[in-house]
Protein backbone atom coordinates (compact mmCIF):
# COMPACT_ATOMS: atom_id res chain seq x y z
CA UNK A 1 0.00 0.00 0.00
CA UNK A 2 1.45 3.21 -0.87
CA UNK A 3 0.43 6.48 0.88
CA UNK A 4 0.62 10.29 0.62
CA UNK A 5 0.61 13.60 2.60
CA UNK A 6 0.59 16.82 1.04
CA UNK A 7 1.23 19.51 3.78
CA UNK A 8 0.68 23.11 2.97
CA UNK A 9 2.76 25.10 5.71
CA UNK A 10 3.81 28.90 5.98
CA UNK A 11 6.98 28.49 4.31
CA UNK A 12 6.73 25.28 1.51
CA UNK A 13 4.40 22.92 0.26
CA UNK A 14 5.69 19.45 1.30
CA UNK A 15 4.70 16.06 -0.71
CA UNK A 16 5.35 12.64 0.92
CA UNK A 17 5.07 9.27 -0.63
CA UNK A 18 6.11 6.42 1.37
CA UNK A 19 4.99 2.40 1.64
CA UNK A 20 2.69 1.68 4.07
CA UNK A 21 2.84 -2.27 4.08
CA UNK A 22 4.76 -2.94 7.63
CA UNK A 23 4.53 -0.74 10.84
CA UNK A 24 5.97 2.09 9.81
CA UNK A 25 5.78 4.40 7.12
CA UNK A 26 9.15 3.92 4.68
CA UNK A 27 9.25 6.89 2.62
CA UNK A 28 9.74 6.81 -1.30
CA UNK A 29 9.91 10.11 -2.53
CA UNK A 30 9.37 13.79 -1.13
CA UNK A 31 9.32 17.20 -3.08
CA UNK A 32 9.31 20.49 -1.43
CA UNK A 33 8.00 23.45 -3.10
CA UNK A 34 8.82 26.94 -1.38
CA UNK A 35 6.01 29.39 -1.22
CA UNK A 36 6.56 31.38 2.19
CA UNK A 37 2.93 32.52 2.84
CA UNK A 38 3.65 33.65 5.75
CA UNK A 39 5.02 37.12 4.07
CA UNK A 40 1.93 37.14 2.02
CA UNK A 41 -0.57 37.57 4.85
CA UNK A 42 -1.65 41.48 5.31
CA UNK A 43 -1.38 42.59 9.06
CA UNK A 44 -5.02 40.07 9.95
CA UNK A 45 -3.62 37.24 8.49
CA UNK A 46 -5.47 37.11 5.64
CA UNK A 47 -3.88 35.18 2.57
CA UNK A 48 -4.06 37.36 -0.82
CA UNK A 49 -5.61 36.12 -4.22
CA UNK A 50 -2.08 35.70 -5.47
CA UNK A 51 -1.35 33.47 -2.31
CA UNK A 52 -4.01 31.50 -2.86
CA UNK A 53 -3.41 30.77 -6.26
CA UNK A 54 -0.22 29.73 -5.74
CA UNK A 55 -1.24 26.93 -3.01
CA UNK A 56 -3.67 25.78 -5.93
CA UNK A 57 -0.89 25.42 -8.33
CA UNK A 58 1.16 23.78 -5.29
CA UNK A 59 -1.39 21.22 -4.50
CA UNK A 60 -2.22 20.53 -7.71
CA UNK A 61 1.37 19.67 -9.10
CA UNK A 62 1.84 17.88 -5.63
CA UNK A 63 -0.97 15.23 -5.80
CA UNK A 64 -0.35 15.10 -9.76
CA UNK A 65 3.38 14.45 -8.24
CA UNK A 66 2.29 11.91 -5.78
CA UNK A 67 -0.30 9.77 -8.46
CA UNK A 68 3.23 9.38 -10.62
CA UNK A 69 4.58 7.65 -7.73
CA UNK A 70 1.36 5.29 -7.62
CA UNK A 71 -0.23 6.77 -4.86
CA UNK A 72 -3.83 7.07 -5.15
CA UNK A 73 -5.18 10.37 -3.86
CA UNK A 74 -2.88 11.74 -0.75
CA UNK A 75 -3.88 13.60 2.36
CA UNK A 76 -3.46 17.16 1.75
CA UNK A 77 -3.79 19.49 4.93
CA UNK A 78 -2.68 22.67 5.94
CA UNK A 79 -1.66 23.97 9.03
CA UNK A 80 -2.16 27.54 10.78
CA UNK A 81 -1.18 30.06 8.49
CA UNK A 82 -4.58 28.67 6.97
CA UNK A 83 -6.17 27.21 9.72
CA UNK A 84 -5.96 31.08 11.44
CA UNK A 85 -6.67 33.07 8.03
CA UNK A 86 -9.62 35.30 8.19
CA UNK A 87 -10.95 33.35 4.72
CA UNK A 88 -9.98 30.09 5.60
CA UNK A 89 -13.11 29.15 4.43
CA UNK A 90 -12.45 31.10 1.36
CA UNK A 91 -9.20 29.28 0.64
CA UNK A 92 -10.45 25.67 0.97
CA UNK A 93 -13.22 26.26 -1.10
CA UNK A 94 -10.90 27.86 -4.26
CA UNK A 95 -8.42 24.65 -3.42
CA UNK A 96 -11.41 21.76 -3.84
CA UNK A 97 -12.65 23.52 -7.02
CA UNK A 98 -9.47 24.35 -8.59
CA UNK A 99 -8.12 20.72 -8.38
CA UNK A 100 -10.66 18.62 -6.78
CA UNK A 101 -8.89 17.61 -3.85
CA UNK A 102 -10.12 18.40 -0.21
CA UNK A 103 -7.36 20.37 1.88
CA UNK A 104 -8.24 19.80 5.51
CA UNK A 105 -7.45 21.75 8.59
CA UNK A 106 -7.08 20.54 12.19
CA UNK A 107 -7.00 22.08 15.59
CA UNK A 108 -3.61 22.74 17.41
CA UNK A 109 -4.33 20.24 19.74
CA UNK A 110 -5.30 17.71 16.64
CA UNK A 111 -1.55 18.82 15.26
CA UNK A 112 -0.33 17.95 18.49
CA UNK A 113 -1.63 14.50 18.79
CA UNK A 114 -0.57 13.63 15.82
CA UNK A 115 2.97 15.04 16.22
CA UNK A 116 3.30 12.93 19.51
CA UNK A 117 2.16 9.84 17.89
CA UNK A 118 4.92 10.13 15.51
CA UNK A 119 7.40 11.02 17.80
CA UNK A 120 6.54 8.16 20.18
CA UNK A 121 6.74 5.88 17.31
CA UNK A 122 10.45 7.13 16.75
CA UNK A 123 11.70 7.38 19.98
CA UNK A 124 10.12 4.23 21.28
CA UNK A 125 9.06 3.05 24.57
CA UNK A 126 12.36 3.49 26.27
CA UNK A 127 11.61 7.12 26.34
CA UNK A 128 9.11 6.75 29.22
CA UNK A 129 6.70 9.63 29.97
CA UNK A 130 7.96 12.30 27.50
CA UNK A 131 7.55 15.87 26.48
CA UNK A 132 7.32 17.19 23.17
CA UNK A 133 8.21 20.97 21.65
CA UNK A 134 7.26 21.98 18.44
CA UNK A 135 7.53 25.02 17.10
CA UNK A 136 5.81 25.96 13.35
CA UNK A 137 5.53 29.31 11.45
CA UNK A 138 2.17 30.05 13.30
CA UNK A 139 1.93 28.22 16.41
CA UNK A 140 3.62 26.60 19.05
CA UNK A 141 2.40 23.00 19.75
CA UNK A 142 2.98 21.05 23.26
CA UNK A 143 2.44 17.76 24.12
CA UNK A 144 2.69 15.43 27.23
CA UNK A 145 1.80 11.87 28.06
CA UNK A 146 3.19 8.17 28.89
CA UNK A 147 0.99 6.15 26.36
CA UNK A 148 1.01 6.24 22.29
CA UNK A 149 -1.20 9.31 22.64
CA UNK A 150 -0.24 12.32 25.17
CA UNK A 151 -2.09 12.75 27.72
CA UNK A 152 -2.56 16.69 27.20
CA UNK A 153 -2.32 18.93 24.51
CA UNK A 154 -1.81 22.20 24.22
CA UNK A 155 -1.51 25.18 20.48
CA UNK A 156 -0.35 28.15 21.48
CA UNK A 157 -0.25 31.49 18.71
CA UNK A 158 3.69 31.68 19.07
CA UNK A 159 5.04 30.15 15.77
CA UNK A 160 8.31 31.93 15.00
CA UNK A 161 7.04 33.24 11.53
CA UNK A 162 4.22 35.16 13.41
CA UNK A 163 6.18 36.43 16.00
CA UNK A 164 8.58 37.57 13.99
CA UNK A 165 6.41 39.84 12.17
CA UNK A 166 4.71 40.92 15.17
CA UNK A 167 8.45 42.12 17.49
CA UNK A 168 11.11 41.61 14.98
CA UNK A 169 10.45 42.02 12.10
CA UNK A 170 13.05 44.29 9.78
CA UNK A 171 16.67 43.69 7.74
CA UNK A 172 18.93 45.04 10.62
CA UNK A 173 19.79 44.04 13.87
CA UNK A 174 17.18 43.52 16.05
CA UNK A 175 16.18 45.61 18.90
CA UNK A 176 17.48 44.30 22.28
CA UNK A 177 14.23 45.72 24.16
CA UNK A 178 12.15 44.21 21.17
CA UNK A 179 13.43 40.73 22.09
CA UNK A 180 13.06 41.38 25.43
CA UNK A 181 8.95 42.11 25.01
CA UNK A 182 8.87 38.85 22.88
CA UNK A 183 10.14 36.95 25.48
CA UNK A 184 7.85 38.42 27.76
CA UNK A 185 5.01 37.64 25.90
CA UNK A 186 6.06 33.99 25.14
CA UNK A 187 6.60 33.46 29.23
CA UNK A 188 3.37 34.92 29.72
CA UNK A 189 1.48 32.22 27.18
CA UNK A 190 3.82 29.36 28.19
CA UNK A 191 3.29 30.20 31.97
CA UNK A 192 0.06 27.36 32.57
CA UNK A 193 1.47 25.00 29.91
CA UNK A 194 4.93 24.84 31.30
CA UNK A 195 3.05 24.19 34.86
CA UNK A 196 1.61 21.01 33.88
CA UNK A 197 4.92 20.08 32.22
CA UNK A 198 7.02 20.61 34.94
CA UNK A 199 4.27 18.82 37.39
CA UNK A 200 4.09 15.92 34.76
CA UNK A 201 8.15 15.58 35.14
CA UNK A 202 8.51 13.68 32.08
CA UNK A 203 11.72 11.10 31.86
CA UNK A 204 12.32 12.74 28.41
CA UNK A 205 11.92 15.74 26.06
CA UNK A 206 11.99 15.53 22.71
CA UNK A 207 11.38 18.46 19.38
CA UNK A 208 10.92 18.15 16.23
CA UNK A 209 10.18 21.10 13.40
CA UNK A 210 12.12 23.03 11.32
CA UNK A 211 12.86 25.36 13.62
CA UNK A 212 14.79 22.71 15.74
CA UNK A 213 16.76 21.03 13.40
CA UNK A 214 18.08 24.23 12.58
CA UNK A 215 19.07 25.75 15.92
CA UNK A 216 20.24 22.27 16.67
CA UNK A 217 22.62 22.42 14.16
CA UNK A 218 23.51 25.72 15.03
CA UNK A 219 24.55 24.60 18.03
CA UNK A 220 26.90 21.77 17.09
CA UNK A 221 24.41 18.90 15.78
CA UNK A 222 25.45 16.61 13.16
CA UNK A 223 24.00 17.81 9.83
CA UNK A 224 21.18 16.59 7.68
CA UNK A 225 23.35 14.46 5.05
CA UNK A 226 24.26 12.20 7.99
CA UNK A 227 20.88 10.84 7.83
CA UNK A 228 17.65 10.47 10.03
CA UNK A 229 19.79 7.95 12.68
CA UNK A 230 22.35 9.96 14.19
CA UNK A 231 21.03 11.12 17.17
CA UNK A 232 20.42 15.26 17.51
CA UNK A 233 20.06 17.08 20.39
CA UNK A 234 20.00 20.75 21.41
CA UNK A 235 21.27 21.55 25.11
CA UNK A 236 19.71 24.61 26.62
CA UNK A 237 22.79 26.05 27.63
CA UNK A 238 23.98 26.12 23.80
CA UNK A 239 20.93 27.57 22.94
CA UNK A 240 20.96 30.64 25.08
CA UNK A 241 24.60 31.59 23.66
CA UNK A 242 22.85 31.25 19.65
CA UNK A 243 20.15 33.11 21.03
CA UNK A 244 22.73 36.12 21.36
CA UNK A 245 24.61 35.41 18.23
CA UNK A 246 21.06 35.61 16.23
CA UNK A 247 20.25 38.84 18.01
CA UNK A 248 23.43 40.23 16.99
CA UNK A 249 23.18 40.17 13.43
CA UNK A 250 20.86 40.52 10.55
CA UNK A 251 18.76 38.22 8.57
CA UNK A 252 21.46 38.23 5.69
CA UNK A 253 24.42 37.35 7.98
CA UNK A 254 22.33 35.00 10.16
CA UNK A 255 21.98 32.85 7.17
CA UNK A 256 25.95 32.27 6.99
CA UNK A 257 25.10 30.67 10.20
CA UNK A 258 25.64 26.41 10.22
CA UNK A 259 22.25 25.37 9.99
CA UNK A 260 20.43 28.01 9.35
CA UNK A 261 19.30 28.56 5.49
CA UNK A 262 18.57 31.96 4.41
CA UNK A 263 13.99 31.53 3.81
CA UNK A 264 14.34 30.88 8.02
CA UNK A 265 16.84 33.03 8.96
CA UNK A 266 14.56 35.96 9.34
CA UNK A 267 12.52 34.09 11.89
CA UNK A 268 15.19 32.15 13.61
CA UNK A 269 15.69 34.75 16.52
CA UNK A 270 12.31 34.78 17.16
CA UNK A 271 11.95 30.66 17.01
CA UNK A 272 15.19 30.38 19.92
CA UNK A 273 13.87 32.79 21.59
CA UNK A 274 10.65 30.70 21.91
CA UNK A 275 12.64 27.36 22.17
CA UNK A 276 14.86 28.63 25.15
CA UNK A 277 12.23 30.09 26.82
CA UNK A 278 9.92 27.39 26.59
CA UNK A 279 12.85 24.51 27.90
CA UNK A 280 13.50 26.86 30.88
CA UNK A 281 10.46 27.21 31.90
CA UNK A 282 9.73 23.47 31.89
CA UNK A 283 12.69 22.70 33.09
CA UNK A 284 14.31 21.01 30.01
CA UNK A 285 18.40 21.44 30.07
CA UNK A 286 18.27 18.87 26.20
CA UNK A 287 16.00 18.18 23.72
CA UNK A 288 16.29 15.46 21.06
CA UNK A 289 15.42 16.55 18.06
CA UNK A 290 13.31 13.76 16.10
CA UNK A 291 13.34 13.70 12.10
CA UNK A 292 9.64 12.58 12.46
CA UNK A 293 6.88 14.95 12.92
CA UNK A 294 3.60 16.22 11.69
CA UNK A 295 3.70 14.28 8.18
CA UNK A 296 4.66 11.00 9.72
CA UNK A 297 2.03 10.88 12.44
CA UNK A 298 -0.44 11.42 9.81
CA UNK A 299 0.62 8.69 7.43
CA UNK A 300 0.93 6.79 10.77
CA UNK A 301 -2.73 7.37 11.65
CA UNK A 302 -3.60 6.32 8.30
CA UNK A 303 -1.98 3.01 8.30
CA UNK A 304 -3.18 2.35 11.64
CA UNK A 305 -6.92 3.38 11.44
CA UNK A 306 -7.38 3.39 7.34
CA UNK A 307 -11.03 4.15 7.41
CA UNK A 308 -10.88 7.12 9.49
CA UNK A 309 -9.78 10.22 8.90
CA UNK A 310 -6.73 11.76 10.48
CA UNK A 311 -8.02 14.86 11.59
CA UNK A 312 -11.00 12.88 13.51
CA UNK A 313 -14.12 14.67 13.51
CA UNK A 314 -12.72 17.69 11.60
CA UNK A 315 -13.11 16.93 8.18
CA UNK A 316 -11.79 19.99 5.69
CA UNK A 317 -13.45 22.45 7.83
CA UNK A 318 -11.43 21.09 10.61
CA UNK A 319 -11.94 23.66 14.33
CA UNK A 320 -11.36 27.67 14.01
CA UNK A 321 -9.69 28.61 17.59
CA UNK A 322 -11.72 31.89 19.02
CA UNK A 323 -9.49 34.59 18.38
CA UNK A 324 -9.36 35.60 21.94
CA UNK A 325 -10.31 33.13 23.88
CA UNK A 326 -8.18 32.23 27.24
CA UNK A 327 -5.48 29.37 26.79
CA UNK A 328 -7.06 25.75 28.40
CA UNK A 329 -5.41 22.95 28.36
CA UNK A 330 -7.34 20.25 26.88
CA UNK A 331 -7.11 16.40 28.10
CA UNK A 332 -6.59 14.51 24.67
CA UNK A 333 -7.53 10.95 24.44
CA UNK A 334 -4.83 7.67 25.64
CA UNK A 335 -4.11 5.45 23.67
Amino acid sequence: MRLGVVDVGSNTVRLVVADGDGAAPLPVHTAKRRLRLAEQVDAGGRLGDAAVEQVVDAVAAAVAEARRWGCGEPFAFATAIVRDAPNRDEVLETVRSATGTELHVMSGQKEAELTFLAVRRWMGWQAGPMVLLDIGGGSLEVAVGRSRMPDFAASLPLGAGRLTREYLDGDGVTDPDAVRELRRRVRHDLRDVATRVRWEAPRTAAATSRTFQQLARLCGAAPGREGPFVERRLVRADLRHAMAELAALPPADRARLPGISPPRAGQSLAGAVVAHTAMKLMGIDAVTVSPWALREGVLLRQLEEPSASPVGDAGSGGERPAAAAPLRLTAARGG
